[in-house]
């Protein structure tokens, strides 16, 4: 006897147990992002005294500011992020245009500069940096509005397929003739449209880390037995992804999971207080909001023995939609990875001790500085002024009864050993994050002191190593995974060819055409200091190349010098290589020698045959003037013969 479905009540039930279980879930994870958040916006510690200095330093965000712009220098500074490489000779053509179209849909169609911006940011500040992948197939329509169009011009605009008339109005009107006697009617038409841009595309978003759920046990996504995405959806968004839902049975605005998280949520915004997390009764009912938990299980849902992966979409204890699916469309992303385990260590969590010990050391130091420039007094009782002791203004006078009825309590002056502390958490600092004074820029000291150019180096060397295998850990998990999840998205869901322009060409693709899958690598350069190596080298490459075509090495052929070129033109920033040089093979080959040679020999022959055929086109020309001069004379000597003869004067022969 055959096993009875999971009912749907069984199925929220597991969902529900899923979700509290989760990671992130208003646990230990969201509570050191939201600590994060606070260091990174310098929020003070809650431990200030009133009175005293409350001075916040910004370590975190000194440290993560730093480390960006050389992630976006690596991977946002030209056209080409990842290469697909052909699995047989019959696949090189394929991943050139796999390679543009997937780089073209990332960073044209998508925003993938804010992307990636985005993505870094949570995933250096909050341990992993999450997006979201997938095919959307939402149609996109905009409106149009027409006046006084012809008959032809209407029936052109409306016959196409994507336009739906929302609004027409036919106009009579009459135009008189010159003649201002007989009026000729015009029709013209007034008309509101949607046009339908197609649907069908890849689309890429950020989510925030508190939005995202994983099971403990998950060490990557696509292996994790459950992963959510929950995010506030209004009543009209709800409607608009194609959910007829009565809001009587969705109860109220929010459910009983969703206040959890609001530490972490409200920490983003407590910076500058731009967002009230308190729900509004007098909503209208359309802009009423709901949590809508997108979530991927793998469960026995059909009971046959094997666990598959469904999507689950709830509001509240509603089943929004349950279907099997082949894929979780989340990838993620963490600076220093733990192996076997899915949350990783973020700069922050590097640094957030540091920035607490600046903090307090740097409000002892401010402390000891105003008691310096207004300390303590011993006063006297009733022997001074009291008010005129506690205003403190530069030259004030203090009114006294009797001499030395103020005396002041000197403060002890800080010693060396403090300010050199400050000095010491800066290298623990850069030991720790590769954030280096000098990586961060020279300072006039640097060219003046013993420190050499040699020394200088190698503290950057080290220093961007850090960077360089945060990078490194971003292209080979995260960046690598995302590009392979739009290949295969494209592949499966575009059945049509497009056509569109990358480095000043029309490029054809058709994605449908592709492999299943194909193999994929990241091309990233790392810094500009290894730039400056890498010109140094495709340098010293080039001079080679030239010297072994001038010594007739077989080894160096143009499109080798037309790589090397073209390395050395993207290691100088420059995004397309097409401004400055042309590729071989589109040029026409020149021929050689013997070969011009005999063109100019046939051209010689060409101009002789040309010469030959324009005198014999002259003495045509002439033999032609002289028959006709002669059949002029001809006709003039009978016109005089037949004159002669009417007017009966002798004929004159001859």
């Amino acid at each position: 006897m055959a096993k009875a479905r999971m009912t749907e009540e069984e199925l929220v039930s597991r969902v529900r147990g899923e979700i509290t279980d989760s990671l992130g879930y208003g646990d230990e994870i969201s509570k050191q992002r939201e600590m994060a958040i606070d260091y990174y916006f310098a929020m003070p510690f809650g431990n200030e005294v009133e009175g005293r200095s409350q001075f916040v330093d910004s370590t975190v965000a000194d440290t993560i500011e730093w480390i960006k712009p050389s992630l976006m220098r690596v991977f946002a500074s030209g056209d080409e992020m990842v290469k697909f490489n052909p699995v047989g000779p019959e696949d090189v053509e394929t991943c050139k245009q796999a390679t543009d179209y997937v780089n073209y849909v990332f960073m044209r169609d998508n925003p993938g500069w804010e992307i990636l911006y985005s993505w870094f940011t949570d995933a250096l500040l909050q341990k992993n940096g999450i997006v979201k992948v997938w095919w959307d197939e939402t149609d996109e329509w905009d409106r149009e509005e027409y006046r006084g169009l012809t008959e032809v011009e209407f029936e052109s605009l409306v016959s196409n397929t994507t336009v739906e008339v929302i609004e027409h109005t036919i106009n009579n009107e009459n135009v008189d003739e010159v003649s201002e006697e007989v009026a000729i009617p015009v029709v013209t038409h007034d008309v509101v449209i949607t046009r339908n841009f197609g649907k069908g595309k890849v689309k890429v978003e950020n989510v925030p880390p508190d939005e995202f759920l994983i099971s403990r046990e998950a060490k990557t996504i696509p292996d994790a037995r459950f992963v959510c995405h929950r995010v506030k959806k209004t009543l009209s968004d709800l409607k608009e992804m194609g959910y007829d839902l009565d809001p009587g049975e969705l109860g109220g605005g929010t459910d009983a999971l969703s206040p959890l998280f609001f530490g972490e949520r409200q920490a983003r915004y407590q910076f500058d207080q731009s967002y009230t997390f308190g729900e509004d009764s007098e909503q209208e009912e359309a802009l009423r909001e709901y949590w809508l938990y997108e979530s991927y299980v793998r469960t026995d849902y059909n009971n046959d023995g094997i666990a598959e992966l469904r999507l689950v979409m709830t509001v509240g204890s509603k089943v929004l939609e349950n279907e099997e699916v082949d894929y979780t469309p989340f990838v993620s992303l963490t600076p220093i990875k733990i192996p076997h385990k899915f949350f990783g260590i973020s700069v922050a969590d590097l640094v957030m001790d540091l920035q607490l010990i600046k903090s307090t050391l740097m409000r002892n130091l401010m402390d000891n500085m105003y008691n310096q420039n207004f300390g303590r007094f011993a006063v006297m009782e009733g022997q001074a002024n009291l008010d005129d002791l506690l205003t403190q203004r530069p030259g004030g006078i203090v009114r006294i009864k009797a001499p030395g009825a103020v005396t002041r309590l000197d403060t002890p002056a800080l010693e060396p050993h403090s300010f050199q502390m400050l000095d010491y958490l800066d290298s623990v600092r850069e030991s720790r994050a590769g954030v280096s004074k000098y990586s961060q820029g020279l300072n006039d000291n640097v060219l003046t002191s013993h420190t050499t150019a040699t020394a200088v180096a190698q503290v950057m060397t080290a220093a961007q190593q850090i960077v360089e295998l945060i990078a490194r850990g971003f292209a080979e998990t995260g960046v690598k995974e995302l590009m392979q999840v739009i290949y295969m998205l494209l592949q499966k869901n575009q059945d049509k060819a497009r056509v569109f322009m990358l480095r000043n060409q029309w490029i054809e693709t058709r994605p449908d055409m592709w492999r299943d899958k194909m193999d994929c690598t990241i091309a990233v350069g790392l810094g500009h200091g290894n730039r400056d190596q890498q010109l140094a080298h495709l340098s010293a490459m080039l001079q080679f190349a030239g010297q072994a075509m001038e010594g007739g090495l077989k080894i160096i052929d143009e499109q080798n010098i037309y790589n090397i070129m073209a390395s050395m033109i993207k290691s100088m920033g420059f995004q397309n290589v097409s401004d400055f040089l042309t590729e071989p093979s589109q040029t026409p080959e020149q021929p050689s020698a013997q070969e011009q040679m005999a063109q100019t020999e046939m051209q010689i022959k060409q101009g002789e045959l040309q010469i030959k055929s324009a005198e014999v086109q002259i003495k045509q020309q002439k033999l032609q003037l002289e028959a006709a001069k002669l059949q002029a004379d001809t006709a003039m000597k009978i016109a005089e013969i037949q004159l002669e003869a009417e007017q009966g004067r002798p004929v004159a022969i001859g």
